[in-house]
C-alpha cells in the first residue's frame, strides 16, 4: 500500500546508523520510555474501550472555523502570525516567510481511506487554495502528522521540506524530489537559502513507524524556527522530558510555543504531553505565547474531545501561561492576542448530532500503545 511509505536505504540509512540516537536496530529516546503505567491507578484500555467508551469523544457538530485567505493577503503587522488549521497543522508567517507544519489534509489519520480515525471536519482552506509556502516541516512519520494524499499533492510543487532523519524516504517515495528534502538529527540546523530563516531539530520523547515492522526506524523531533527577529518552537509529538530545559538554554527564548495537548492516556507512558504536562513543558522552555495543537481534529484517546481546551482554560492562568487559542483558520499574532474565549463550548449545545459518533461493534482486544 503506497500510504505505508518508503524505506531508508543507501546514504540515508548510513546517516541513520551514524546518529547518536540509533541503538543498533532502531532509534531510542534520551530517557527510556516503556508503554507501562505512569499512573498506578490507570488500567490499560482495551480496543473496545478505545473505540467505544468515553463520553463526548467527538463534537456533536463542526467546530467554528474561519477562512483565512483574506487575512493572509496582508502581512502581519508584528512580523509573526500563526493560523491553526487543525491538529498539528499550522501556517506560520514569520518575517515575510511562510512555514507549514505537519500538513494533514486527508480525511483519516490512517493508511486506509476507508477506516481509521476520521477528522471531525475539513481543513478551513482546501490544499489547492493555500498560498505559496517557503518551507514544510514534518516532525515524524505517524499518520496524523505525515499524510500521503497531502504530501502527494504538495510534491507537485517546488517547496522544500525539513524533517527528521529517515522520514525523507517516505517523502521521496511519494514524489518529492530528493534535492528538496533536508533531514536533520537532533541539534542539527538548516538555513533556508537567502532568507535568514534557520530550522533546528531538537529532542522530543515519542516513537515512530507506519507499520508493524518499522517501529522507530525513523527519528521523531521537535523543531525551532528562527529568524533575526522571532523564534517559534513546535513540539511535534512528545511526552514530558527534561530535554526541554536544554532546548531552552540552547535555542530559546521563544515568541511562540506550539505544544501538543491531546491524545494522551495515563497508561500509555510518557509519549504525549496532555494539557497538564504541556504547561510544565512550557515552563521548562521558558514561556512564550502558548498555542495548543494536536487536539480538536481526530478522536485518538479516551478523553472528551474538548478536555484539553477546558483544562488549559482552567489551569493555564494559574500556571502563568499566556494562552493563544484561536478558532480553526483564525490567523492570530501572539503579541496582539486577546483574552481566550471558549468558542468550543458552542459546539456541543443540545440538539441532534450532525457528526457520526458511532464506532464498530466487533473489535480486537487491547491498545497497549498509542496509535499516534
Amino acid at each position: 500500500m503506497k500510504s505505508f511509505g518508503g524505506t531508508p536505504r543507501g546514504e540515508r540509512l548510513e546517516r541513520i546508523k551514524a546518529s547518536p540516537r540509533w541503538a543498533g536496530e532502531r532509534f531510542r529516546n534520551v530517557h527510556p520510555v516503556m508503554p507501562g503505567l505512569r499512573d498506578p491507578n490507570a488500567s490499560m484500555p482495551t480496543i473496545r474501550e478505545f473505540l467505544c467508551d468515553g463520553e463526548r469523544r467527538m463534537p456533536r457538530r463542526p467546530l467554528p472555523s474561519m477562512n483565512p485567505l483574506e487575512a493572509w493577503s496582508r502581512p502581519p503587522g508584528s512580523g509573526l502570525r500563526a493560523t491553526w488549521l487543525g491538529h498539528s497543522t499550522v501556517l506560520i508567517e514569520i518575517d515575510g516567510l511562510r512555514v507549514l507544519t505537519d500538513p494533514v489534509w486527508g480525511r483519516r489519520a490512517s493508511p486506509s481511506s476507508l477506516a481509521g480515525p476520521k477528522r471531525f471536519q475539513p481543513v478551513p482552506v482546501p490544499l489547492r487554495a493555500m498560498p505559496p509556502v517557503d518551507l514544510v516541516i514534518v516532525s515524524h512519520d505517524h499518520y496524523d502528522h505525515l499524510d500521503y494524499p497531502t504530501i502527494h499533492e504538495i510534491a507537485k510543487g517546488v517547496v522544500p521540506f525539513v524533517t527528521s532523519l529517515g522520514v525523507g524516504a517516505h517523502l521521496e517515495y511519494w514524489g518529492v524530489r530528493p534535492e528538496r528534502i533536508v533531514e536533520l538529527d537532533w541539534w542539527e540546523s538548516h538555513e533556508l537559502p537567502s532568507t535568514g530563516l534557520t530550522v533546528t531539530a531538537a529532542p522530543s520523547q515519542h516513537f515512530s513507524g507506519r507499520g508493524l515492522r518499522n517501529r522507530n526506524s525513523t527519528l521523531w523531533s521537535s523543531f525551532v524556527i528562527r529568524t533575526e527577529r522571532h523564534a517559534v518552537f513546535f513540539s511535534g509529538d512528545t511526552g514530558l522530558t527534561t530535554e526541554y530545559q536544554a532546548i531552552r538554554e540552547r535555542l530559546g527564548p521563544f515568541d511562540l510555543v506550539m505544544l501538543e495537548v491531546g491524545g494522551r492516556h495515563p497508561s500509555w507512558g510518557d509519549m504525549h504531553l496532555g494539557p497538564e504536562n504541556a504547561l510544565k513543558a512550557l515552563a521548562l522552555l521558558g514561556g512564550g505565547a502558548f498555542l495548543p495543537v494536536h487536539w480538536g481534529t481526530f478522536n485518538l484517546a479516551m478523553h472528551a474531545w474538548d478536555q484539553p481546551a477546558e483544562t488549559l482554560l482552567e489551569s493555564g492562568p494559574r500556571a502563568g501561561a499566556r494562552l493563544v487559542m484561536p478558532r480553526l483558520g483564525e490567523p492570530i499574532e501572539p503579541t496582539r492576542a486577546q483574552r481566550v474565549e471558549p468558542w468550543w463550548r458552542a459546539v456541543d449545545t443540545t440538539g441532534k448530532p450532525e457528526l457520526d459518533t458511532t464506532a464498530p461493534a466487533t473489535l480486537p482486544k487491547a491498545v497497549p500503545w498509542p496509535l499516534d
